[in-house]
């Protein structure tokens, strides 16, 4: 179905807006709202945007940008802040993984 990366949520601190890809109102609204706090908080802290996407392997990824000139982006508390998310978020984005590979790429449950 995907053969390129897929944006699965982000945020921005510029525009102040949320962003879901529709293609996955299939997970429980439990996650996507968990997906929004995390992705308004993080922008709301450190600033800049933030994107949760899917590589081509399927693996979650967690890009996140600034403006040229947005003096108040904090590039370094935001690397810290992905790991810190990284870590206390394990569960859920492995579980994001399994779904993605399964309902989106077409793999076998059982490999998992």
């Amino acid at each position: 179905m995907y053969s390129d990366e897929v944006v699965l949520c982000g945020s921005s601190a510029y525009t102040k807006k949320y962003y879901f890809n529709h293609d996955f109102d299939a997970l429980p609204q439990e996650v996507q709202d968990e997906l929004k706090i995390l992705c308004v908080l993080y922008t709301e802290d450190v600033g800049g945007t933030l994107q949760i996407l899917f590589d081509e392997e399927g693996n979650l990824q967690m890009r996140t940008s600034a403006d040229e000139g947005d003096l108040l982006y904090d590039e370094i508390g935001g690397v810290l802040k992905i790991k810190q998310i990284q870590r206390e978020q394990e569960e859920l984005f492995e579980s994001l993984e399994m779904f993605y590979r399964v309902f989106c790429l077409g793999e076998d449950e059982e490999d998992y």
